[in-house]
């Protein structure tokens, strides 16, 4: 049985409040909120699914709260969400998150550069794996899950900008996700049998874009 009993509406108190005062006199007077209501129920609810999804005890984790803000404008210390992330390839897994906007599942691939954005799109244009990944991204949108990444304005270099999965060979990222927002179930123990679900029906686009990042 899960230790996973869902999020406390604490949880998005305290990320409600945090992009309010995201100091560190904020974080350590409410670092116990922090600790019971927001980690250890995420650590729970990743630790849960792992044996489903992870490949190892190294492959999955749940993310640091603080920002790394050496080279970054905006200074605040602190995330205002926290995540939880199994990966299965370079760059490529499974997510979810808690934030003020309430809960998020997710999965896909974060980031393609060079050679492995040269063999994603290799694989859109070939008729076979391109058709396969444009049934796989169909079924989630009518399921109703977004598509996201960055994505190019414009056609890359060698392709036909008349292409019929233009769209697809645009991108330098792609994932899909669904919001839980503020629905009851986020409080609930149920919670993990959404996320659960939502994941395995985003195996398909996950283990398309590791077979690419494998080739």
């Amino acid at each position: 049985m899960s230790d996973f009993q869902g999020f406390p509406v604490a949880a998005l108190d305290f990320y409600d409040d945090l992009e309010v005062d995201n100091t560190k006199s904020y974080w350590e007077k409410h670092k116990a909120t922090y600790d019971a209501d927001v980690k250890a129920p995420m650590t729970a609810l990743v630790s849960a699914l792992a044996p489903e999804f992870a490949l190892d005890r190294q492959s999955y984790k749940v993310f640091r709260p603080y920002r790394d803000v050496r080279f970054a404008k905006d200074k605040t210390p602190y995330k205002t969400n926290q995540g939880a992330y199994v990966a299965v390839a370079p760059a490529t897994g499974w997510y979810v998150e808690i934030s003020a906007r309430g809960v998020r599942t997710g999965g896909g691939c974060y980031d393609m550069g060079g050679p492995r954005l040269a063999a994603y799109r290799d694989a859109v244009a070939d008729d076979k794996t391109g058709a396969q990944l444009t049934r796989i991204t169909t079924k989630l949108t009518k399921a109703g899950f977004e598509l996201g990444g960055e994505a190019l304005k414009t056609t890359p270099r060698g392709y036909d900008k008349d292409h019929k999965r233009v769209d697809l060979l645009r991108h330098k990222s792609l994932h899909a996700g669904r919001s839980y927002g503020f629905e009851k179930v986020i409080h609930t123990a149920a919670l993990l049998d959404e996320v659960r679900a939502d994941w395995r029906a985003l195996r398909p686009l996950i283990e398309w874009l590791a077979r690419t990042s494998a080739e």
